[in-house]
């Protein structure tokens, strides 16, 4: 299961150490510092969880917290150095999911995180004939192609671009390899087209095309899709 969580932790080194984890479960990761940060990218890019200190400077996380969940049904899930009871019952009042006492495993809070998912997100029947890539879909046999549950509108040589690169998340493709994979759906096609292809459909895919997370470059060799690690 595979999600776009946004992290709020103000110790930068921490909040690298929750990125890693989540990226190598697959998940896209977005990380601000602070709460007034916290709610503005919650509320307007909703993600699917939010990974929220209490200590946050500005706005605290107690007030984050009240307010995206104010906003809908944001399932939080609430890191603190603070262990009484007091605490705890203050947090699941304002609407907090689950709550973690610092310091804490970082194998326990993936675990908690997916628990948080199972419990949150909406059920997919599992269809091994869609192919996944962290938060992009693609459905072969609908010639469909999702990403954050939003419909992505694709030329055929876009689509068989993604639909090869989904079937093998985090292989590197060459320019070779995606331009055989066009051809007999975009005659004019070269090696140099498929640049732009990428760049198309960075717009279509990316929150911000000009610093991918989905559809990444990898220098001298091709392109890849990832789960969430970000790239240029």
């Amino acid at each position: 299961m595979c999600a776009h969580v946004l992290v709020a932790e103000d110790d930068e080194k921490q909040a690298a150490l929750i990125r890693g984890y989540l990226e190598h479960d697959g998940h896209t990761v977005t990380v601000v510092y602070d709460g007034q940060s916290a709610m503005d990218q919650a509320l307007r890019e909703p993600p699917d969880l939010l990974v929220l200190d209490w200590m946050l400077p500005g706005v605290d996380g107690l007030e984050v917290c009240r307010r995206v969940r104010d906003e809908g049904g944001l399932p939080v899930l609430m890191l603190t150095a603070r262990s009484t009871e007091d605490d705890l019952l203050r947090g699941l009042d304002l609407g907090a999911d689950d709550y973690m006492t610092k310091p804490y495993s970082p194998r326990e809070l993936m675990a908690r995180v997916r628990t948080l998912l199972r419990r949150t997100q909406p059920s997919v029947p599992d269809d091994p004939r869609v192919l996944r890539a962290g938060p992009l879909l693609v459905d072969p046999d609908r010639h469909e192609v999702a990403c954050r549950d939003r419909p992505v509108p694709c030329t055929p040589g876009e689509f068989r671009i993604l639909e090869a690169m989904a079937a093998a998340p985090g292989r590197v493709f060459s320019r070779r390899e995606l331009l055989e994979c066009t051809q007999g759906y975009d005659r004019a096609s070269t090696e140099r087209a498929i640049d732009v292809h990428i760049v198309n459909l960075r717009r279509k895919i990316e929150t911000d095309p000009r610093a991918p997370e989905i559809l990444l470059t990898v220098f001298g060799v091709g392109y890849k899709l990832t789960g969430g690690r970000r790239g240029t």
